[in-house]
């Protein structure tokens, strides 16, 4: 199970992360996506979310990820965190656009 939310800036961010707790999403199981990836480590870093790892991804799909463009990274990781190919799709265009993408996780 997963929750989705597209936000502008780190300041909505913190607001669905908060949200996502109330609804039983454990910090270690909510990520943030942005395009840039200084961005997207430093929202992660100052909501201590997480980051999509070895863990979620596994380890090839995770070395593979050093070798893809940033949007083909970023539509792995989602779909490791149980997006459909589609939905991956749209929130990479998403992210393009300069938005925020938050992703709550759970098991069922």
């Amino acid at each position: 199970m997963y929750e989705v939310h597209t936000v502008e800036n780190g300041v909505h961010a913190t607001k669905v992360i908060e949200e996502l707790n109330s609804l039983g999403y454990d910090k270690d199981h909510i990520y943030i996506f942005a395009h840039d990836k200084e961005r997207s480590k430093d929202l992660t870093e100052g909501t201590h979310t997480e980051s999509v790892g070895m863990s979620e991804q596994g380890m090839f799909d995770s070395l593979g990820n050093t070798f893809k463009k940033r949007g083909d990274e970023l539509r792995s990781k989602m779909s490791s965190l149980g997006l459909t190919e589609s939905e991956a799709d749209h929130y990479e265009e998403e992210l393009d656009k300069g938005k925020v993408v938050v992703v709550g996780s759970k098991s069922e």
